[in-house]
């Protein structure tokens, strides 16, 4: 008598295991293997000779199912320390379910991390609906209490926003770390903790190496901008001297200086003319470069009463002076 080696058929979730040829049928590769729910069915046969002629016969069948590994992954999605001042501010992380079958995450904040200046207040957390990787309010998904992730295919991922506010009173050059952690809803413990017939098709749900839980960081650094101006004026007169006398000009200076961390957004630089002196039309320059006095063309404006320079966003760091002339009367 011959006997043969056993027939294996590997049958996923919602299929009869019967229906499949009588071969190795290879299951899609993931992060944790076979798909959880899988039936492995095993059936061995021999043939064999009784005087009549070869005949085969079949063994019963051994039928298996995966169990469900419980696995996760958390990074933070910020390139580095988020800058920021007092207000809202934006920390990015990507969940990623690294087990063998469907789970949803349980998420929990833990904004007072030790070493932190500041502290922020946690506001919301959300999922990326729409997919482009920026929260965009009224459009991504605020989770509400206890914040769960929907349920993420194996090997999939979802990115998720952590909203908070940074206090009032923050120096520049503060920091302050926020870490966020995803727990499997199944369940969490240490690897080869077992949750009997929570798992995909009334298979166990097994926890696997990373205990079903996974914590990551987001940083941000306070970057408090600050604008100081400093203003000088030069007198020449009609007589190639310096007397303030009716006649002579006067050259107003303005530098504009950002100082701090991050960036200022729409500054504008203003500055009424004098009384008793008459605007010198067509003097008004940013950084040396002439600007007209005329509104909508350029940044710079002269009306009947005085200037305005639009600088708009203005990183740290950076000075802009403006200079006109007015005669006195």
């Amino acid at each position: 008598m011959k006997i043969q080696h056993p027939i294996y058929r590997i049958a996923k979730p919602g299929f009869v295991a019967g229906s499949l040829f009588a071969m190795a049928i290879a299951a899609p590769a993931n992060a944790e293997g076979v798909p959880a729910g899988t039936l492995i069915d095993n059936v061995a046969s021999a043939s064999f000779d009784g005087g009549s002629g070869t005949e085969t016969v079949d063994s019963n069948t051994v039928e298996i199912r995966v169990d469900e590994l419980l696995d996760v992954t958390l990074t933070s999605l910020d390139p580095g320390p988020i800058a920021t001042g007092p207000g809202s501010a934006v920390l990015t992380f990507e969940v990623t379910n690294t087990g063998n079958g469907p789970e949803a995450f349980t998420l929990t904040t833990n904004p007072a991390v030790t070493g932190n200046d500041f502290d922020v207040t946690i506001d919301n957390i959300a999922i990326d609906t729409n997919g482009n990787g920026t929260y965009d309010p009224g459009v991504d998904t605020i989770l509400t209490a206890p914040e769960t992730t929907p349920v993420i295919a194996a090997d999939a991922n979802e990115t998720v926003f952590v909203l908070v506010t940074v206090p009032t009173g923050v120096t520049d050059g503060d920091t302050s770390d926020v870490e966020l952690t995803a727990e499997a809803t199944t369940g969490t413990g240490a690897p080869g903790t077992i949750f009997a017939g929570q798992g995909v098709g009334g298979g166990d749900a097994i926890v696997g190496t990373t205990g079903a839980d996974a914590t990551a960081t987001g940083s941000l650094v306070a970057g408090v901008a600050d604008v100081t101006l400093v203003k000088s004026a030069i007198v020449t007169d009609q007589f190639g001297g310096t007397s303030a006398v009716p006649g002579a000009t006067i050259t107003y200076s303005i530098v504009a200086n950002v100082t701090g961390g991050g960036s200022v957004s729409t500054l504008s630089v203003s500055d009424a003319f004098p009384t008793g002196t008459t605007y010198t039309a067509g003097t008004l320059t940013l950084d040396t470069g002439a600007l007209t006095d005329a509104s909508g063309d350029d940044a710079g404006e002269a009306s009947a009463t005085g200037i305005t320079v639009d600088l708009g966003t203005v990183n740290t760091g950076t000075s802009h002076t403006i200079t006109f002339d007015v005669v006195i009367d």
